[in-house]
């Protein structure tokens, strides 16, 4: 063993630090001499890591467990770097005394998404952090406040602004882009994405290479949000810079894939759904190369539209057969949500009909508690216009999942997507009482959670606060004070927690509310007399039928005051009319009792007629018919008329 080490020692010194493939060649000589050297072994994984051949170190790893116990913080910057996160995190967390294996845990634990133990990590790390890691950490809290937003761990009254200091490195300000991005902040964004691309542009330490490297994920998030602003023609032409950054330099196949999803959705010339298909799968990812949730979404959304305008339809029904046909059901995974939204659109055949809909219900009747298909189900409804069956499909599927006991399905049953949705149909329909129950009933339930929704509490105690029952009142209270209890910071919360008990106020109620905006400047910019004197307010389209001249209704006329003749139609007016003629005043009266009546003196005859002409038969009169059984009233013709009538034929 001694002599193999020798040899070993004397091959390195041959090499410099940088010279990684001396390394592994010197150490494969070792260990073909000598299998289990453990000094051989240890380059070697060394070797494998710093040329990035992350694969084979795994496996090298895999095969040997010696190794993973002697190098245990190179073990879990291997798992790390092949995707396995959780594996990772696990691994570099059990060795404490490593400040290199501290760095690693907090950065596994990020990327599988697990932002409780990240943000442990991250505060381990900043109780003993060094000088030299100042910037490492702040680009880290950037990058945790983001995530958290993204996963709404964080409310965004919680994650603070950019500073001063996040705008002096590109890093820094590109994190607090994603931030804006993540709050709906786009315009924010925008402005740090230019200034995290003009920083990086000009940095000094960079190379050309090195900073197109670092632009095309900058330029290609720039991409997404001027796509989201409306702003097409700045998005294309940003979109022609990522291009020709991917066909210049090499990136990590994630960022490629990312950016060149941008680029083709930014494309809007392309009409052929095929040529999509094709730009679309130009790049593809490594099994081993894990996106962000919210990434991987966006992408698969993107296939998967693809595939219906191409007519993939079997493709994708077999697809979701195959993924659904587990016991995980019900469930509000992105992924399984997804599947089932696309397998219903292929067996409507991309189409929105009564007969679309007839396609798809066979297969809500195999998989009742398909989240997906029936949220896609309720969306075709209200396309047709059937929000009647869309309210009674939601009904049916609560009603199964509160039936069913689990934790679980009483957890999606009340989760605050489906909430909202059953909310909007009511708020459609005009059923504001079912509105505040439905949104009452599942804030009951989550006030006995430690974690609840803060969106659904909050749209909840808004709703309690309008009503006037003294139940909904108090309800309101409560949900306000575990709102204020989670969120004391956030404005809203606030607002409500003092609305809410503003009929018993206290000193802190009091006190809380001198921190409000003041009524006075929320109506300063507001011209009360601009305002009446605009009136009642007009929907848009009576404005826009207004300004077109094209109004469909006379505005109101005071008939006392216009001197406006009413126009007549010829058509209502008797053939020997005389408009220079006064008419009669008294010609709605019947002629006997016009003052111009004079009657004819006919024996036998009375000149009973009306304006009519016609005579007033007072037999009729109901007052003097004969009462009693078998008595009849006649208003028609008798029977004697039908001696003139002919026979119509047979």
């Amino acid at each position: 063993m001694a002599s193999t080490n020798s040899s070993l020692a004397s091959l390195l010194k041959k090499t410099t630090t940088d010279d990684h493939d001396a390394f592994l060649q010197a150490s494969e000589q070792t260990l073909q001499s000598s299998k289990d050297d453990s000094q051989a072994q240890q380059v070697k994984a060394i070797a494998l890591l710093k040329l990035e051949r992350y694969t084979d170190a795994s496996k090298y790893f895999e095969q040997n467990q010696r190794l993973q116990k002697e190098l245990p913080e190179a073990y879990a910057y291997c798992l790390y770097k092949s995707g396995n996160f959780e594996g990772a995190a696990q691994i570099a967390s059990g060795v404490q005394e490593s400040r290199g294996a501290q760095h690693i845990a907090l950065q596994a634990a990020y990327r599988a998404e697990n932002w409780d133990v990240a943000n442990q990590s991250y505060e381990k790390l900043m109780k003993q952090r060094r000088p030299d890691e100042e910037f490492d950490l702040r680009v880290n809290k950037l990058a945790l406040e983001a995530e958290g937003l993204w996963l709404e761990k964080l409310s965004a009254a919680a994650a603070p602004k950019a500073t001063r200091q996040d705008l002096d490195a590109f890093e820094t300000a590109y994190n607090a882009a994603c931030i804006s991005v993540s709050k709906g902040q786009l315009l924010e964004a925008d402005v740090l994405l230019k200034r995290a691309i003009s920083t990086c542009e000009h940095h000094a330490e960079l190379s050309p290479q090195d900073k197109a490297v670092e632009l095309a994920p900058l330029k290609a998030q720039r991409v997404f949000v001027l796509q989201k602003l409306g702003n097409s023609e700045e998005a294309s032409s940003v979109a022609k810079e990522v291009e020709a950054i991917l066909d210049g330099v090499s990136v990590d196949a994630a960022t490629r894939k990312l950016a060149q999803n941008n680029v083709t959705t930014t494309a809007g010339d392309i009409t052929n759904p095929f040529i999509t298909h094709k730009l679309f799968n130009q790049s593809s990812l490594p099994k081993n190369e894990r996106l962000f949730s919210n990434q991987s979404s966006a992408l698969t959304s993107n296939e998967r539209t693809i595939q219906l305008q191409t007519f993939k339809y079997d493709g994708l029904i077999a697809a979701a057969r195959k993924r659904l046909s587990g016991d995980s059901l019900p469930s509000v995974s992105s992924d399984v949500l997804l599947m089932s939204m696309f397998s219903a659109a292929a067996h409507a055949r991309s189409e929105v009909s009564k007969a679309a809909i007839n396609k798809v219900l066979p297969e809500l009747e195999k998989r009742p508690n398909d989240v997906g298909l029936v949220v896609t189900l309720v969306q075709m409804y209200v396309l047709i216009g059937n929000t009647t069956a869309a309210v009674d499909l939601m009904h049916t599927f609560f009603t199964r999942l509160e039936a069913s006991g689990t934790e679980k399905d009483k957890d999606i049953r009340n989760s605050p997507g489906l909430v909202g949705l059953m909310v909007s149909l009511y708020r459609s329909q005009g059923r504001r009482s079912q509105l505040k129950q439905e949104l009452a009933k599942s804030a009951s339930y989550w006030r006995s959670k430690s974690k609840a929704p803060p969106s659904l509490l909050r749209a909840a105690g808004v709703a309690l606060l309008e009503s006037s029952n003294s139940e909904d009142a108090k309800a309101a209270s409560e949900i306000f004070d575990k709102l204020y209890s989670q969120e004391p910071n956030d404005r809203s919360t606030v607002a409500g927690y003092v609305a809410s008990h503003a009929s018993a106020p206290t000193s802190d109620i009091k006190s809380l509310a001198t921190k409000l905006t003041p009524i006075s400047d929320l109506t300063a910019g507001i011209d009360i007399d601009a305002l009446e004197n605009a009136g009642i307010p007009q929907s848009a389209n009576a404005l826009a039928i207004a300004q077109a001249g094209q109004g469909r209704k006379r505005a109101a006329v005071d008939s006392l005051t216009s001197n406006k003749k009413k126009r007549i139609r010829k058509s209502r007016l008797p053939k020997d009319y005389d408009p220079n003629k006064k008419p009669d005043p008294e010609r709605w009266l019947p002629l006997r009792d016009r003052s111009t009546y004079k009657p004819k003196k006919k024996k036998g005859k009375k000149d009973d007629r009306t304006q009519g002409g016609g005579n007033v038969n007072e037999a009729l009169d109901i007052s003097k018919q004969p009462t009693g059984a078998g008595s009849e009233v006649v208003t028609g013709n008798t029977g004697g008329g039908k001696k003139n009538k002919k026979k119509g034929k047979k």
